[in-house]
Formats: C-alpha cells, sequence, structure tokens
C-alpha cells in the first residue's frame, strides 16, 4: 500500500492525536533545551537551590488528580486542550514578565500544571487509539512522532542560539505557539467520555503494583530530569547547544527505538522489559556518577553524554506500565482516572527524591545523587518481578483515597 494511501487512511482522530503530539513534541524541547540554561545564566543557583526548584515544577504532578477530578466536566480531549493553553499562558509569562524568581517559580508553576494535566491523558487516548493487541505498537509510534519532534525543536533552538541571535524569550514564545496549535488540535477531536469526580479520587488494591512501579519510576526519572543535565551544565561547563545536540541525537534514536520497543511489549509482555530497564539503570546511574572520577575530562564528558542518550532511550518504558495498567483494569473508564492517580503517586516521590538528591550534592557531592539511583533500580527490578495479569477471580475491593 502506497504511503498516501495508507496515510489517507488513518482514522480523523488518530490523524489529529499524532499532529498534536507532533506541535507538542517541537514546543516541549524548545522549553526543555532551553530551561536549565535559562535559571543557571539569570540566577545563578547552586546544586541545591536548583533541586528546590523543583517544588513548584513538580508540584502540579501532586495536585493533579484534584484538579482532574474539579475538571470532571470536561471530556478527555477538552480536559487536553485546556491543559495545553496553561502551557502557552506559563511559557508566555516566564518570557516576558521580569525575571524575578518568585515570579518565575509562579509561572513555572502553571506551565507544569498543563503538562502534568496531560500526561495521562497521552497514555489513555493513544491507547483508545489502538487495536486490539497492538497497543505497544501504537503508543511507541506516537512516542516516534514525539521524537522526531524533540528532534526539530532542539535543532531549532541550535540554529537559533548559533545563527539567529535568539534570547531565552525567543525560545518561550516559540513554546506558546506550538503548545496553542496542539491545543486548537485537540479541540478539533471528538469530545471523549466524561468520567465522575469520584473515580479520581479512589485507589484500587489491584493496581497497588502498578502504583509501586509509579513510584520508582517518578524517583528514578526524577534523578535524571533534575540532576542528569545540571551534571552536564555545571560540572562539566557545556553551553545551551550541548543539551540541544544531545536531545537532537536522542530524537533520530527515539525515531527507530520507540516502536521497536512498542513491538517487543506486545510480543514479550511487559515484565522482562521493566526488568530490563532496571538493569540498565545501574549501568547508567553508576556510569554517570563516576565517568569524570575515571576518566581523562573529554573521555568522561563523552560517556556522560552517552549515558544521557541511553537513559532518553529507559524513558520510553513508561509505556509498558500503562499497558500493564490498562491489562488488569477493572473496568476501561478507571484507565485514565488511575493514570492520574499514578502521575500524583509519581510525584509525591519525584518531589522527595527532587529534594533528597539537592541535600546529598550539597553535603557529599554530585555522584552520590546517582548512588541513590542504583537503589531505585534495585527495587524497580523486584517489583517488576511481581508483574503479572490478574485474573477476574482475584479482584478485591477498591480503596478509597479521599471522602467523595
Amino acid at each position: 500500500m502506497k504511503v498516501s494511501t495508507r496515510i489517507l487512511s488513518v482514522p480523523r482522530d488518530l490523524k489529529l492525536f499524532a499532529a498534536t503530539s507532533l506541535a507538542m513534541g517541537i514546543s516541549g524541547s524548545i522549553f526543555e533545551s532551553t530551561f536549565n540554561n535559562f535559571v543557571s545564566e539569570r540566577f545563578l543557583l547552586s546544586g541545591f537551590q536548583r533541586s528546590f526548584l523543583e517544588l513548584p515544577r513538580e508540584l502540579p504532578g501532586f495536585l493533579v488528580v484534584l484538579v482532574s477530578a474539579l475538571l470532571w466536566f470536561l471530556p478527555s480531549r477538552r480536559l487536553g486542550g485546556f491543559a495545553l493553553m496553561l502551557c502557552v499562558a506559563g511559557a508566555l509569562l516566564i518570557g516576558f514578565l521580569p525575571y524575578g524568581y518568585a515570579g518565575m517559580t509562579l509561572c513555572l508553576f502553571l506551565y507544569s500544571m498543563g503538562q502534568h494535566l496531560f500526561m495521562p491523558l497521552s497514555s489513555s487516548i493513544g491507547m483508545e487509539l489502538a487495536h486490539e493487541g497492538h497497543t505497544g505498537r501504537r503508543l511507541g509510534q506516537l512516542n516516534a512522532i514525539r521524537n522526531f519532534a524533540a528532534i526539530l525543536g532542539s535543532f531549532l533552538v541550535f540554529l537559533g542560539f548559533r545563527f539567529l541571535g535568539f534570547t531565552f524569550t525567543h525560545t518561550f514564545v516559540l513554546t506558546a505557539i506550538g503548545m496553542g496549535v496542539a491545543a486548537l488540535l485537540m479541540c478539533s477531536m471528538r469530545p471523549g467520555t466524561v468520567k465522575k469526580p469520584s473515580s479520581f479520587l479512589s485507589l484500587h488494591r489491584e493496581y497497588r503494583l502498578y502504583y509501586a512501579l509509579t513510584a520508582l519510576s517518578g524517583s528514578r526519572k526524577q534523578l535524571f530530569t533534575t540532576f542528569a543535565p545540571w551534571v552536564i551544565v555545571t560540572i562539566f561547563k557545556q553551553p545551551i547547544q550541548t543539551i540541544a545536540t544531545l536531545m537532537t541525537i536522542g530524537g533520530v534514536i527515539g525515531i527507530l527505538f520507540q516502536p521497536l520497543l512498542g513491538r517487543a511489549i506486545d510480543r514479550f509482555g511487559e515484565r522482562p522489559i521493566l526488568q530490563i530497564e532496571a538493569v540498565v539503570l545501574v549501568i547508567v546511574c553508576l556510569g554517570y556518577g563516576f565517568s569524570k572520577f575515571l576518566f581523562p575530562e573529554n573521555a568522561a564528558l563523552l560517556l556522560t553524554c552517552g549515558f544521557y542518550l541511553l537513559d532518553q532511550m529507559l524513558m520510553s518504558v513508561n509505556m509498558a506500565r500503562s499497558m500493564y495498567l490498562k491489562k488488569i483494569a477493572l473496568d476501561e473508564s478507571q484507565v485514565q482516572p488511575a493514570l492520574t492517580a499514578g502521575v500524583t503517586i509519581d510525584h509525591i516521590f519525584s518531589i522527595g527524591v527532587a529534594l533528597l538528591g539537592g541535600v546529598i550534592w550539597s553535603s557529599f557531592g554530585f555522584q552520590y545523587v546517582f548512588l541513590v539511583g542504583v537503589v531505585i533500580a534495585a527495587l524497580n527490578f523486584i517489583a517488576a518481578g511481581m508483574v503479572r495479569i490478574q485474573k477476574r477471580g482475584e479482584r478485591l475491593p477498591d480503596m478509597p483515597l479521599l471522602p467523595v
């Protein structure tokens, strides 16, 4: 079948969601490629101060289950559009308000709230648009689009700062434009379903292993989101072009890797993929923390950049956790609320890990932060070994999180 014919045969909502992923990926990449250098140059933060900045950045992830419950009247696609408009407002405010630290953190909170509201929707809508038995393949395809978008965004940052005289304001305006386009595309999709507010405010014992996996994933993710680029920027004294280049290379790798990973999950199941992730993560943590002390400066930088790219690949394994939840879900309508609860649980731990990492960095040195990652990876390996598809007869009563 010709490529043009295949594209025309793709359902309308899938095309719109793929375009949303592309627009959001470009704008998100522009933001992430510049934010660490932005706070480093404008506010001269220490390692602990940088980790403390994760509190307003990650607090929306903790609050997302409550905000989703308050916005229960919005269908899933409309909620996605609203979330992206929050990103637009936050990016514009960061770009144009006076650069006071307190004001910047409030704007960052707004931008991050939009991001975190969209996180569970990205997985749940992607799985809704997949054919039975090909969920991993569909999520892999959508993630590959986001990786391609990340290439475009980070390459634009590289060109802009190298040749076009970009300032940080330019990048935040471009972020807002991309998020605005994504919001319009989301609102062009069929509305989707409306979830009862009570479904966002309950935990289910059947999903407790999924919650544990998300807690470990959030802890491990936070170490690298916060401290990995900070090592490259502050320990190795690299300019903004370095992070942008790494994100470009990582995007190229992801275009090929994401669909293959999705198919591997479909074929082999979630457990072996999650266990392999944990083993590789141990190597990444040790390499990231100690390459500088074991190798000459240039070799250590190259190795650290290599571990940065490898960790970008490992981030993709999160689709296996979402697929595991979908398989054990008591009801299809519980998938999105459970994913949202997972984001909250993720961030309860990730905020603590960010603050703990900042204390460890300031007190003992950056390398010991990544020893914490080794412990998290070991626990993740143990939890992944318990993954299995529960039988219908094993259902247990749900456990309320908050009175409703």
